[in-house]
């Protein structure tokens, strides 16, 4: 009966989603206070039964009910309890699942925290939403059920992708989608805002909080899928371009840019129709994510399974919500006030001028996702666009971003005077220019490590004088704005991603070698000696397990044990040994041995020296924490009360002017 209680469950719950998108906006529409209000127990109600059902699909995979068919392909008698957990969310199916029941956890949290909106606007924001859950819990329960019968029902099922058994698949599916379904949030208060007519900064004020934490959150996942690529896959990379990397990174780029233009609409009134237009395609495309990754359009390590009723929905759905949005944005941007006029030197143009560096690098980057497409579409025969184009075009693009990042704090609001910055540029560049040159020294001149080291100082430098500078000007005994804590601590992880990127791609070393046990090979000032491969068995494989013992100067640094895994689905999967430190990692993947009857003889191994590429990840986990700190803000989220339950808008820009730093 768990199958047949959680169907019935999806169909209340898509029955509930209909009525909170439709009721709500016709009731806004006709002014009617009770259509209005069934826009919260709808939202609650349908979130109860959405988790109801992914709670059961949960429940069906850890007692191994093998009669549904998603647990039977997912799941086997050998297979650990908390890898049947993670496949809730591991095939097309459970993943979709997934998406709802976060979506409807977005929608709770705001319903919970809109009473004071004003009572037309929350129907409309949680109406979108509603009709947003009605098309994702359709799409599941007409093309994509994962409580479907399979009969008869085997003694044992299947199991879950091995790539996908790591501890990182716990966690990087569902904090991903948490970031990727957030930004609905953002896409409803834009919706809401166009059918209305609501005050620029009203409107964005409220939106402030829901995007930094959904940005935070895709920031989150984008570093931990980093993170599960370069410790499970055996490549020792961090980011290779895929296809659906890309589609998660195109997001986070618009998402960043809309961060950024949100301040500026609250606290000037100004690219009102700009901020807009980003909280729609950051939700586009993360839709678009969804569609490259589940139509079977494109070869991914990420995709799915192609079906094409699943592909034309999401296309159907895609092209409804996203054409839908855009028709709205086309007949009502034009009507919006133009806000605060500015000068060419201040805030205001540095925050457009990066919104359109990032906006550009998230179009370069779908061009260059869909362009292959493209190509077979148009019968053009096969076309590759890989890491060389990306690699040129992307770091071109950033470096404006770069070079305004530390300025950005210093810029007045409306206009600014050009002597205000000439000290802080000096100091600067000053460190900037010698910290290059140390690298320059120890690099043995690499390019790219001293362009690494001068980016990541330049931007360093002028935070921390900024935060420096805020400091001391600060009256005694008040606190430091959470708004301005987040935005250094971001700009911070931005210098030391930038430092780690370009330090590790430049200094690392990789070489393939052929040891023999006792035999050793110096790489990076480390000697790794091959002791030998044994058998050993697992919960659910058996494996081929290397020993290495690394040493630097004679002392002994660390045992690594790379192993290749035999899962009992006949499949192979490499599993690296990683000795990580805070300025290296030593990596090792096991390869073939040169006899196959004599595994106890010489084998093949990859050998890497990864210098700072564990910064990559603490930049970027800095730049999550600015997000969910900004979001803090005491001004931001607390509740005002003015005329039907929400502070006007004058009041909002007074109040924005005096706290802009």
């Amino acid at each position: 009966m768990t199958a047949e209680l959680a169907q019935l469950a999806l169909i209340l719950a898509l029955l509930l989603a209909l009525a909170q998108g439709v009721l709500p906006l016709l009731g806004a529409w006709r002014g009617d206070r009770a259509l209005m209000a069934v826009a919260r127990p709808a939202a609650y109600a349908q979130a109860l039964f959405a988790w109801l059902a992914f709670a059961l699909l949960a429940y069906a995979l850890l007692r191994l009910d093998f009669s549904v068919r998603y647990v039977a392909a997912n799941a086997n008698l050998a297979q650990p309890w908390y890898y049947r957990l993670a496949a809730v969310w591991g095939a097309h199916e459970g993943s979709l699942l997934l998406w709802i029941a976060i979506l409807n956890l977005w929608t709770v949290l705001l319903a919970r925290s809109s009473r004071h909106l004003p009572e037309t606007f929350a129907a409309r924001v949680l109406g979108v939403l509603g009709l947003i859950a009605a098309g994702f819990l359709a799409f599941v329960l007409f093309t994509s059920n994962p409580f479907a019968r399979l009969s008869p029902m085997p003694l044992d099922g299947n199991e879950l992708n091995p790539v996908l058994q790591d501890p990182g698949m716990v966690f990087h599916p569902p904090v991903l989608y948490t970031g990727y379904v957030g930004f609905s949030v953002a896409f409803a208060f834009a919706i809401a805002a166009l059918l209305g007519g609501e005050q620029q900064q009203a409107w964005v004020r409220w939106a402030r909080p829901w995007t930094n934490v959904a940005w935070g959150f895709l920031t989150a996942g984008i570093v931990a899928g980093s993170w599960w690529a370069y410790a499970e896959l055996g490549w020792g990379g961090w980011w290779f371009w895929d296809p659906v990397e890309n589609a998660s990174f195109m997001p986070w780029l618009v998402g960043a840019a809309l961060i950024h233009t949100q301040a500026v609409t609250e606290k000037r009134g100004a690219l009102g129709a700009w901020t807009l237009l980003l909280s729609i395609l950051a939700f586009s495309l993360s839709l678009l994510g969804t569609f490259l990754v589940r139509s079977g359009v494109l070869t991914s390590v990420h995709a799915f399974a192609a079906d094409p009723r699943r592909g034309l929905y999401i296309l159907g759905f895609l092209i409804v919500a996203v054409g839908g949005a855009l028709l709205l944005y086309a007949l009502r941007a034009p009507r919006l006030a133009a806000g605060k006029p500015f000068a060419a030197l201040s805030r205001e143009t540095a925050i457009l001028v990066g919104n359109l560096m990032l906006t550009v690098a998230a179009a370069m980057v779908l061009l260059g996702t869909l362009f292959p497409l493209l190509g077979d579409a148009l019968k053009l025969g096969k076309v590759s666009v890989g890491p060389p184009y990306f690699g040129l075009l992307f770091p071109l693009l950033m470096l404006p971003v770069v070079l305004l990042l530390p300025f950005g704090p210093y810029l007045r609001w409306g206009r600014t005077e050009a002597g205000a910055l000439q000290a802080v540029a000096v100091r600067a560049v000053l460190a900037a220019l010698a910290c290059a040159l140390v690298a320059f020294v120890l690099s043995d001149g690499s390019a790219r490590a001293v362009a690494g080291v001068a980016a990541a100082t330049w931007i360093g430098v002028g935070t921390a004088l900024y935060a420096y500078k805020r400091l001391r000007e600060a009256p005694r005994g008040r606190r430091f704005p959470a708004e301005l804590a987040g935005m250094l601590l971001a700009h911070a992880g931005v210098a030391v991603f930038v430092a780690g990127v370009l330090l590790s791609d430049s200094l690392s070393i990789e070489r393939d070698v052929r040891l023999a046990p006792g035999q050793s090979e110096q790489i990076g000032g480390y000697a790794f000696r091959f002791d030998g491969v044994r058998m050993i068995d697992g919960p659910n494989w058996k494996a081929e397990q290397g020993t290495l013992t690394v040493s630097r100067d004679g002392a002994a640094v660390a045992v690594l044990h790379p192993q290749k895994r035999l899962y009992s689905s006949e499949r192979i999967q490499t599993e690296a040994a990683i000795d990580a430190g805070v300025t290296r990692d030593l990596y090792v993947a096991l390869g073939e041995p040169m006899d196959d009857q004599h595994i106890e003889n010489a084998w093949t191994l990859r050998l890497y020296y990864k210098p700072f590429i564990r910064w990559i990840w603490l930049g970027g986990l800095l730049m999550m924490l600015g997000g969910f700190v900004s979001a803090c803000a005491r001004r931001l989220r607390a509740p005002h009360t003015g005329a039907h339950g929400a502070e006007p808008a004058a009041a909002i820009a007074t109040r924005a002017a005096a706290a802009a730093p």
